[in-house]
């Protein structure tokens, strides 16, 4: 069974900095593409980020590129989302996710931008 268990997640000012995890499980996690999708109070999902299982190469939204860093660590079976210069509308609950489709979910880090 796929399990997904995001955390790292909290409270953080405005240009401050947060590190989430999604620790993964059920699946051979090195052959797998990777990536972070969040969803805003009272709006849909958006994309944030990619990492391939080959290379790995890596993809970000507009509204992250420059700020975000995606990276994953296959001995240990965890992806990562180290985001910088965080803004109020990066306000969201964060989802690692994962097979086709991004079929496979987390439960979701919650993740507050505010003074």
């Amino acid at each position: 069974e796929v399990q997904l268990v995001e955390s790292g997640g909290d409270l953080v000012q405005p240009g401050g900095s947060l590190r989430l995890s999604c620790a993964a499980s059920g699946f051979t996690f090195a052959t797998f593409n990777l990536g972070w999708v969040r969803q805003a109070p009272g709006k849909g999902i958006d994309w944030v980020s990619t990492i391939t299982s080959d290379g790995p190469k890596t993809y970000y939204s507009d509204s992250v590129k420059g700020r975000f860093t995606i990276s994953r660590d296959n001995a240990k079976n965890t992806l990562y989302l180290q985001m910088n210069r965080l803004k109020p509308e990066d306000t969201a609950m964060y989802y690692c996710v994962t097979g086709p489709g991004w079929k496979y979910r987390g439960q979701g880090t919650e993740v507050t931008v505010s003074s």
